[in-house]
């Protein structure tokens, strides 16, 4: 039995396999290590955003989450009148699930990393799921309008 494994494991279709279980096992990882699956319980989209949106799609300005998680290229944010909506790429939806983030919901802050300049959204005022997005990001959402005004002024 174990010769008969060991074969298939070597061949195309058991390479395929072994590739589609790690994939999926990192997609949730990495869910769980960001905090998107803490988000999904209680912020797991239910509706269309509404109102006046701005979105950004897989971007290179820099997305990331707690522990340094970076979804830079696979991420859609959008910003509308009622909440923050967060989109994965679909390759990259095994674990994330599109949500939506009510702004009441969302802190915000700034910070700075070497000469860069970034807006860190708090998302959940029970989970505390950091997402730190450039400041050019932000302007293009709109989200610096919503900084409060000592935030703003930095």
């Amino acid at each position: 039995m174990q010769d008969h494994l060991n074969e298939f494991l070597g061949t195309p279709y058991g390479i395929a396999i072994i590739f589609v279980i790690l994939w999926c096992a990192i997609c949730y990882f990495l869910s769980f290590l960001s905090g998107w699956h803490s988000l999904t319980r209680r912020f797991k989209k239910q509706s269309e955003p509404y109102g006046e949106t701005k979105s950004l799609r897989f971007t290179l300005l820099g997305v990331r989450m707690r522990f340094g998680v970076k979804y830079d290229n696979f991420i859609r944010i959008t910003a509308a009148e009622d909440a923050l909506y967060l989109f994965m790429l679909f390759f990259f939806r095994l674990g994330h699930p599109p949500l939506r983030i009510p702004w009441n919901e969302i802190q915000f802050g700034r910070t700075k990393y070497f000469w860069m300049s970034f807006v860190v959204l708090t998302l959940g005022n029970e989970e505390f799921i950091p997402m730190r997005i450039s400041e050019g990001m932000a302007r293009k959402l709109g989200i610096l309008e919503r900084l409060p005004n000592d935030a703003r002024a930095r």
